[in-house]
């Protein structure tokens, strides 16, 4: 090699490194001109050429007048050309003319060369044959890039390599590098950031073509350029390029083709006994099944021994059958019209179930742990759950680095691309107290969502370019090469479990039938389906290839299948036998031990939520203090821990206290306890300030509550990204995971929960109805009528009410377990504490109870700070519990018989009623009962209250709107609990469209107005009901 030849080969391996990860890098050039600086190098030829020629020269007569990198270059090729005895060193002086021109073309070309290879990796995928149907593209932008040699027609035709032509080849290399057909044999030294040479180190340029073209044009399409590691990039690279990479040993070949046959053959079974039923079938991508199971297998040969699946329901059946093993004959049950459920809920259709099992894998031989989460129709709404609940079987593992458990999220392109949640879900990737060490998605590609066309379903080239926000490669596939797409699988799965980080796999495929199997899909998209009607299945293509090839018989292939079909014949006709559906046998995440063997509460009683004065006064003191040394806080903190220390000393507690000590007496009882959300680690209303920065050091902060004891529960205190839906979502499966724990979930301000009302409605509200799933999650939500507008005042508590499942018609029968049994006859419980202690005893009792439910809690925003809100240690001691309902203690009481009005109410106007009721002197005469659990409703103790006051009008005050608060679900119960023998009058502010006003006076006098109906005892007088 000239040394002339060693320039280039060196200079190109560095301005590779340069510039990656762009495809052009500004260099600023040393010039007399206040011109821009030159690029390098350029696209078009021109001023690279001159600029290089320039350098080159300059360093020759004087290596301190260039850059220090460029004299780095030339040292380093110099260097090189010297230890070659054959070669001469460069020349001392400037060369003739003719030789500076041919040196020019020579580096030139080499960087073209090497601009031509990172052209394929960073565009390649552009003109990849991924559509199975050869009608469209698999991105929007169906443009060649000019940078690509290569040809239009060629596309598409066949799965074949077909070298351009020379005069193609000619044409695009001459329009955009300047490269000639005689440079078409030419050897050029490949850059370090390729690995198509394998172990040569130089190719010839049609060779360098041909080996970029099989990597990057055919039926894988890479997206990885943009990752801003080196590493990473090169790794895969590596997978890709390396000449041979992609082989399979006939065992391989054969397995593959085992999984096909049962993922096709199940699908035809169920179409030929179930012909007219829904079942969202997986026709078109077959290869789904034998790709999912890549990816176990995979990541189990990698440690991985926990795998929890989300997914859409289009092939759900397919994957509970062939990939979890769910037994054939409680599949087919399902399609039994006359099948009868069990009394355990409403059940689901059999496309949302989820499902849980322990087996071997037949590939490692290791144990696997399979987890199906169960999901309504609201595509994507799983993703945060079963990256919740993933993080949790981790946290509770010990696995901090994603060892040992995994998630893998299956999602369609058309709810990929448009689902905001999908976003929600990639921002929690990476974040510490929510990351899951990466996840491998699936996008199943049927290039259609129901009926909508993708070029007017998404903006973006592809489904899955929302996934690049995250640095996350992109695998384009094209589902009809079975080989290609377990490759791909193989690799993703390699990725997670190499780097932790995401990986999207993009199966482009097709969608047999319609968006179910009863909907007709030439309506609109008469030629696809034309086309698709014509399409050869994928599993008689790898068959007739391995059969070509020898690596199967015809026989062994039809054996294959008779032995698959006999297998779903059996289970048939078991499931004949089946007369009773139990949803149980769905179940997505058991809790062993929890319940009785028949799934149900090992007892109906729940114990006392007090705990010992010497318990209540340490972490009070914890509380108070500053476990580190040498640790300096904020001054105004400082003023915070010493209010605090005084209330310890003082046996009171505010609302902040009382949460501090159910937290940390559940930490001493073993409770893992989670609080999540935005701002939650101060507080939205810098109230808690439960982790404590150092005011010197950087990111030094302290959590006192994990420094209460030394064997202790880990507390995790963690701000959320600025989403609800994803978050919320997130905590649900968190605390799918185990009931041993308290995981709670803080809205910044009550109503913004609405953002997440899917999760809310889908999963909180109907999970265990659906999916007989338990879950103790605990909703936060600050609500208040406070003159702060309409955004930042209701956390609508009419919506949770409204979907609680008590019958308010139905006379309760008062059994000596009615409380607890009530609790868990409900759907979700809700409450508006109005006493510090009530919240720490509500909190502890959602632990204690002997079963879990939701628990949605109205919390207080200026009773934070209220002087009345407070609670002595009395109440929260040993023996002590959570008060359903607290009635009037005052002079009232004393003399029930001459009280005239009995008001009830909730939550914070009860402040405002005592305040009213003592300025206008009445406390003799209205008596304030607080309803502090709204639903379950408390019939027992509302019917004592009255009777305990027979001569009193009865009274509902609430704060919020007639419409809205808690008047329409209080109402209907008060009249069956009173017979109907006594109204419950209303008073309150008028019915509203927007739940608060944003005018502080306006807020005030209706305030005012409605104090003085609720202590006017002659306002009802005259009135009916």
């Amino acid at each position: 090699m000239s040394q002339l030849r060693l320039l280039p080969s060196w200079l190109g391996a560095r301005a590779s490194r340069l510039l990656a990860p762009h495809d052009v890098q500004m260099f600023n050039r040393p010039s007399r001109s206040s011109g821009p600086p030159a690029t390098f190098p350029s696209g078009k030829r021109g001023g690279s050429s001159s600029y290089m020629e320039e350098m080159y020269f300059a360093w020759l007569e004087n290596p301190q007048s260039v850059h220090k990198s460029w004299d780095s270059f030339f040292r380093k090729a110099n260097e090189e050309a010297t230890c070659d005895p054959a070669q001469p060193p460069f020349p001392e002086t400037r060369p003739a003319v003719s030789s500076r021109t041919e040196t020019s073309k020579l580096v030139e070309d080499h960087l073209a060369v090497q601009s031509l290879i990172r052209a394929y990796q960073i565009r390649g995928h552009h003109v990849a044959q991924l559509d199975p149907l050869g009608i469209l593209d698999a991105d929007l932008d169906s443009f060649v890039p000019s940078d690509l040699i290569t040809t239009i027609d060629k596309l598409g035709e066949s799965s074949s390599l077909s070298l351009p032509s020379a005069a193609a080849v000619v044409c695009a290399a001459s329009a955009f590098y300047d490269l000639r057909e005689a440079d078409l044999d030419k050897e050029f030294q490949l850059p370090t950031t390729t690995f198509i040479g394998g172990s040569e180190h130089t190719l010839s340029l049609r060779e360098i073509i041909r080996r970029l073209e099989s990597t990057y044009c055919q039926h894988i399409g890479l997206e990885f350029m943009f990752i801003n590691d080196v590493e990473q990039c090169q790794w895969i690279r590596k997978k890709f390029e390396t000449p041979g990479v992609m082989q399979f040993s006939s065992e391989e070949k054969r397995t593959l083709l085992a999984r096909l046959v049962r993922s096709m053959r199940f699908e035809d079974f169920l179409a030929r006994k179930w012909s007219s039923e829904k079942r969202f079938g997986l026709e078109g991508c077959e290869v789904m099944i034998p790709a999912l199971k890549t990816i176990i297998d995979k990541s189990s040969e990698m440690g991985i021994e926990n795998v929890i699946l989300g997914m859409p329901h289009r092939g759900r059946l397919n994957v509970l059958a062939n990939v979890i093993r769910k037994d054939l004959e409680q599949i087919f049950c399902q399609f039994d019209p006359k099948l009868e459920a069990a009394d355990e809920g409403s059940g689901d259709v059999k496309y949302h179930l989820g499902m849980y099992h322990e087996r071997i894998n037949r590939v490692t031989n290791r144990n696997i742990t399979l987890s199906l989460v169960a999901n309504p129709s609201h595509l994507e709404a799983v993703d945060p759950v079963v990256q919740g609940k993933t993080k949790a079987e981790q946290f509770y593992r010990g696995d901090a680095q994603g060892k040992k458990v995994m998630s893998i999220l299956v999602h369609g392109d058309a709810a990929f691309a448009g689902q905001g949640v999908v976003y929600e879900t990639f921002h929690l990737s990476d974040l510490p107290s929510y990351t899951t060490n990466g996840t491998v998605h699936v996008v199943v590609n049927n290039q259609i969502g129901f009926t909508t066309d993708p070029r007017m379903a998404r903006s973006s080239p592809y489904p899955t370019d929302v996934a690049r926000v995250v640095n996350a490669p992109i695998f384009h596939v094209n589902a009809d090469d079975p080989e290609a797409v377990i490759y791909v699988c193989s690799v993703a799965a390699e990725w997670r479990n190499t780097f932790n980080k995401d990986v999207v796999v993009d199966l482009v495929c097709y969608r047999r039938r319609g968006h179910n199997e009863m909907d007709e899909p030439m309506f609109t998209q008469p030629l696809m389906y034309k086309q698709i009607h014509r399409q050869v299945p994928v599993l008689k293509k790898y068959a007739d290839k391995l059969i070509t090839e020898g690596t199967v018989t015809l026989q062994e292939f039809e054996e294959e299948i008779a032995k698959y079909d006999r297998i779903c014949e059996e289970a048939y006709g078991r499931s004949k036998d089946k007369k009773i559906l139990h949803i149980k046998h769905w179940l997505d995440s058991p809790w062993p031990g929890f319940f009785n063997v028949d799934g149900e509460p090992k007892s109906m009683t729940c114990p006392a939520t007090g705990i010992p004065e010497d318990v209540l006064t340490h972490i009070g003191e914890v509380a108070s203090s500053v476990p580190l040394e040498d640790f300096k806080i904020h001054t105004g903190l400082s003023r915070i821990l010493r209010g605090r220390a005084d209330m310890t000393k003082k046996q009171t507690v505010d609302w902040a206290l009382a949460e501090y000590m159910a937290f940390g007496s559940l930490l001493k009882e073993g409770i893992h306890v989670r609080l999540s959300g935005q701002d939650v680690e101060r507080g939205t209303f810098s109230h808690r300030h439960h982790v404590l920065h150092d005011q010197e050091v950087d990111r030094r902060t302290c959590v006192p509550m994990n420094h209460l004891w030394p064997d202790q529960a880990p507390y995790t205190v963690c701000n959320s990204s600025l989403s609800e839906y994803g978050v919320l979502g997130f905590e649900l499966g968190y605390a799918m995971a185990s009931p041993n724990a308290l995981v709670l979930w803080e809205a910044q301000f009550g109503d913004f929960h609405n953002t997440a009302q899917c999760i809310i409605d889908q999963f909180i509200s109907t999970g265990q109805a659906k999916w007989v799933r338990h879950n103790g999650i605990v909703l936060l939500l600050p609500h208040g009528m406070e003159g702060m507008g309409p955004e930042h005042s209701s956390a609508r508590p009419e919506r949770f009410l409204q979907m609680s499942n008590d019958d308010s018609d139905a006379y309760p029968v008062f059994t000596e377990d009615f409380e607890v049994s009530q609790l868990y006859d409900c759907n979700w419980i809700v409450v508006n504490c109005s006493t510090p202690a009530n919240y720490f005893h509500v909190l502890r009792r959602q632990v204690l109870l002997p079963f879990r439910k939701p628990l949605i809690i109205f919390t207080p925003k200026s009773l934070l700070r209220h002087p009345e809100a407070k609670s002595s240690f009395d109440q929260m001691v040993s023996g002590t519990s959570f008060q359903r309902v607290i009635s009037e203690d005052g002079p009232a009481a004393q003399a029930p018989e001459q009280v005239r009005r009995l008001i009830f109410c909730t939550g914070k106007v009860y402040y405002d009623l005592v305040k009213e009721r003592s300025s206008q002197g009445l406390e003799e005469q209205v008596a304030i009962t607080r309803l502090e659990q709204i639903s379950p409703f408390p019939f027992d103790l509302i019917k004592t209250e009255a009777e305990k006051y027979p001569g009193a009008e009865l009274v509902w005050c609430q704060e919020e709107h007639k419409n809205m608060g808690y008047y329409d679900y209080i109402s209907p119960r008060f009249m069956t609990i009173l017979s109907r023998a006594r109204p419950i009058w209303y008073v309150g502010r008028d019915p509203a469209a927007a739940p608060a006003t944003g005018n502080r006076n306006t807020h005030l006098v209706s305030l005012k107005k409605f104090l003085d109906t609720a202590f006017n005892l002659q306002v009802f007088e005259g009135k009916t009901f």
